[in-house]
């Protein structure tokens, strides 16, 4: 009886799964598995924290669940194993006697160092191993062009991909799923069996609680989507800070898995058909292709968008490593509004918007002259979302290393925060001790007199932090515009 063995990775789910339909349509059994690999939630020696924080371990672990459940329902069942994958799954192998390992392919150097050193050992005992490339929009061999090719520019990518390819249709829900007799399916791991003995609580000022699993993606697809008709203004919204709608919020599903972009993309379209196609449902399609880029250029570049050098190879840079002031950033107190604001929304829920990250990014390299890897191994640790390639070549841009055509763009956190944030309600969320002062007072919070901050009860230095560099030189820039 053939028997194929399913590794389970960043792709949690049961629809437009091609590997994992492909392995119940050529087999007659699948052993479904699923590794928490220690190495993703070991402490980073350099920095002091985790490579995987409490927000994402906890999604990650709902949705492991959830797949179980899901795989249940349907006559299977999920195998899930605590260890390094490569000799679980080599062993797996073996004692089941499996002519084949199917998995998804993934693009960056830990990932692809550890497919290889499952192949090899596989290779020992005749065993195939079989790849599918399924998180992209757009499938790698169908982009108009030699990889080596990809344009350095989003823009000229993004041109040629739209006019010169389709996106592929999604697959089916396998039907049915067979098992062999007496797996040991094992347990699903605690987060304290993780390493995480404190989970910070949930903060009620959060913009979504974003439960990990297919079934709860899927939902919130139909009611983004349908129920509240969401596609048709999000260009308008997706720049603004508060609440659970300005945004889609897909992208912690995306990044584990448990959503399919096409999936979003065929909804989308179906949403142009039935109800409205303007520039903001195209807007959603066009987040899509960001992601999909950020991919590619992992692809492409390899290790280099790991370096503080970036995929321009640029030398000329040069970073301050002041751990101090890189942890005051990290725990915004920073003496900056917005920057403390989003990093203290960040500290608290995992979650940050798309216009915070560029400005905090922005401040840290541009502003504090810190080192971007440091920045950027943060956003992994921290973010629920945390998508490997885009989050490394988002870093990549905003340093100036990556694929931004200007190469030196700079945030004046003072002008964003007035365009974005103008009555300082995101601010004054996110920072209680600033809430007695007047809105227009808040964004320059660093100028009260003490006399003024007697009347609106905060007392810089103390209550709220003196800033950390002197921010006047926003004010002049934008009085001069």
């Amino acid at each position: 009886m053939k028997r194929i063995l399913y590794w389970y990775r960043n792709d949690l789910r049961l629809h437009d799964n091609e590997g994992f339909l492909k392995a119940t349509e050529n087999a007659e059994e699948v052993i479904p598995v699923y590794c928490f690999d220690p190495r993703l939630f070991a402490t980073i020696p350099r920095f002091g924290f985790r490579k995987t924080g409490p927000f994402r371990a906890r999604f990650l672990l709902e949705a492991v669940a959830d797949l179980q459940g899901r795989l249940r329902a349907l006559g299977g069942d999920l195998l899930i194993r605590i260890g390094d994958p490569e000799p679980i799954l080599l062993e797996l192998a073996r004692d089941y006697e499996v002519e084949a390992l199917y998995t998804s392919k993934e693009v960056t150097q830990e990932e692809t160092e550890i497919e290889a050193g499952i192949s090899k050992r596989l290779k020992t005992y005749n065993i195939d191993m079989e790849l599918f490339w399924m998180a992209s929009l757009y499938h790698v061999r169908d982009l108009p062009f030699n990889l080596f090719k990809l344009p350095d520019q989003f823009t000229p990518f993004r041109n040629q991909v739209e006019n010169k390819v389709s996106v592929r249709p999604t697959f089916p829900e396998p039907a049915r799923i067979r098992l062999p007799e007496g797996l040991e399916t094992g347990t699903l791991p605690t987060l304290p069996e993780l390493g995480f003995h404190e989970m910070p609580e949930s903060d009620e000022r959060a913009a979504i609680r974003q439960l990990g699993g297919e079934t709860a993606a899927l939902r919130h697809l139909e009611a983004y989507v349908w129920n509240r008709d969401l596609p048709k203004t999000y260009k308008e919204t997706r720049n603004q800070m508060i609440g659970p709608d300005y945004s889609s919020k897909f992208s912690a599903w995306l990044s584990a898995g448990c959503l399919s972009p096409r999936k979003i993309y065929e909804e989308v379209k179906r949403y142009e058909r039935e109800r409205v196609a303007n520039e903001s449902t195209y807007w959603l399609i066009f987040e899509l292709l960001w992601r999909d880029f950020f991919r590619f250029v992992a692809l492409k570049f390899g290790t280099r968008i790991f370096k503080p050098s970036g995929i321009r190879h640029d030398l000329s840079y040069t970073y301050r490593e002041d751990p101090e002031v890189f942890e005051r950033w990290k725990l915004g107190q920073t003496g900056i509004p917005f920057v403390d604001a989003n990093m203290r929304e960040l500290l608290r829920t995992g979650y940050m918007s798309n216009r915070g990250r560029q400005n905090v990014a922005s401040f840290l390299v541009r502003d504090l002259g810190i080192n971007w890897i440091w920045g950027a191994a943060w956003f992994e640790s921290m973010l629920t979302d945390y998508d490997v390639c885009s989050n490394w070549g988002n870093w990549n841009y905003v340093a100036g290393v990556g694929n931004d055509p200007r190469g030196n763009r700079y945030f004046n956190v003072y002008s964003q925060a007035l365009h974005y944030d103008e009555q300082a309600v995101y601010v004054r969320h996110w920072l209680p001790e600033l809430a007695g002062v007047p809105p227009e007072k808040v964004h320059t919070v660093w100028q009260l007199s003490p006399e003024e901050q007697n009347r609106y009860g905060v007392r810089l230095g103390s209550d709220y932090p003196l800033p950390i560099i002197n921010p006047d030189k926003w004010i002049k820039a934008e009085s001069i515009r």
